[in-house]
């Protein structure tokens, strides 16, 4: 029975199901696009009065409109409902040593505007203002959409290394030293006038699967990162592994035999392309090692030799993390892994056969976005429709 006391913090109280009712309208439209008012009822099993309701509240909020009507059905033309673009926007960014690209998308995802700034990551100047080259990338991306600071209710940022969530401090990134500053994110909620995120980017490379890419429908999968550098997203459950510090997922440090051991951590990678590490015998620089002539890393790995002998490499480090993890995929992102195609995900995959006992699928990653920014844009929008879809403050 359905309690009726006028209490909203209740749960089964008309205020409570009222703002269920709407969120589970308002996360049918996002997720299928325009739909009717009897196929909205259809799907959430609600009444045509209650959906009717539902509509009528949530057009008085902002937050849907009509847009046009179905036809090609006996009967009279039905309205057709969709999200209002212009109830939310929000900021998507990602950080990389040699520059800053934002986007800026209405709350239904669709791009209004990009910016990319370039600056060196280790440039004396930018270790001053990292703030304002982030304030730059995002005003160029609303200038576009012809939007401000004020239209703005999520910014996520993506960046190499993690925030310490004791200290607040980037870490694992020694070669984004602009980034490290403790206050850095409420120095960057001053100049953008939002609430800021900074997340790990391999990390939102893996939403971005997760999303629309290799790793759709899987709970429990790795990202292999192969790019300058060497990262991993561990997903279990269906959530991201994060770690005590952020730090869940920094194979590039692993220990391997045949490679400099990266002892001093951030220290040593600071000091060497490649680090020490996974990431030595793996990374980009290290394919380019293997191939000193090729014209690039597609080249690099069209070469036999090269391919198998980068192939026996990642196959030895991802065999550590399956043996850990059991992941029933592991999906190989970056540029090399990109390069390498599906020549060097069949030959990791034979040169699995007997290192680690776990056979997990294996794929290469098809999305051809910046995944990175994809990631970065789904979690914003993620937190701006926490935001604007709570209907709970509004007037009933």
């Amino acid at each position: 029975m359905v309690a009726t006391s006028g209490n909203p913090g209740v749960p089964g109280t008309p205020s409570v199901l009222r703002v269920m009712n709407d969120r589970a309208a308002l996360d049918l439209l996002v997720a299928h696009g325009p739909l009717t008012r009897t196929r909205i009822g259809e799907l959430t099993g609600l009444s045509k009065p209650t959906t009717s309701q539902i509509l009528g509240r949530l057009e008085a909020a902002g937050l849907v409109r009509s847009t046009g009507s179905q036809t090609g059905r006996p009967g009279p033309n039905a309205v057709l409902y969709e999200i209002d673009p212009g109830a939310a926007h929000v900021a998507a960014l990602s950080a990389d040593p040699t520059g800053i690209t934002a986007v800026v998308a209405d709350v239904t995802g669709a791009e209004r505007g990009r910016c990319r700034i370039e600056a060196h990551a280790v440039a004396e100047d930018v270790r001053h203002r990292t703030a304002q080259l982030v304030a730059e990338a995002v005003d160029g991306a609303l200038g576009q959409a012809g939007l401000g600071h004020d239209d703005l209710t999520a910014t996520v940022i993506g960046t190499p290394g993690a925030i310490d969530p004791g200290t607040g401090q980037l870490r694992y990134a020694p070669h984004l030293p602009g980034w490290h500053s403790r206050t850095l994110l409420a120095e960057l909620a001053e100049v953008l006038g939002t609430p800021v995120s900074i997340e790990n980017d391999v990390n939102l490379a893996a939403l971005a699967e997760q999303y629309e890419g290799a790793a759709q429908d899987h709970d429990d999968f790795v990202l292999a990162y192969v790019d300058e550098g060497v990262g991993a997203a561990i997903v279990l459950g269906g959530v991201l592994l994060r770690g005590a510090t952020g730090g869940a997922g920094e194979i590039g440090y692993m220990p391997l035999p045949g490679a400099p051991l990266a002892r001093g951590g951030d220290a040593v990678a600071a000091r060497t392309d490649a680090g020490g590490g996974f990431q030595s015998l793996v990374a980009a620089p290290a394919v380019r090692d293997l191939a000193p002539d090729a014209a690039d890393l597609a080249d690099a790995l069209a070469r036999p030799a090269v391919l198998e002998e980068v192939a026996r490499r990642l196959a030895t480090g991802l065999a550590a993390v399956v043996a850990v993890v059991d992941p029933e995929l592991v999906v190989l992102s970056g540029q090399v892994a990109k390069a390498g195609g599906d020549a060097l995900r069949e030959r990791v995959e034979a040169e699995l056969t007997g290192l680690a006992l776990p056979r997990p699928q294996l794929r290469i990653s098809e999305l051809d976005d910046d995944p990175i920014l994809t990631g970065a844009l789904r979690t914003a929008l993620t937190q701006a429709r926490a935001t604007v879809f709570d209907t709970s403050g509004a007037g009933q």
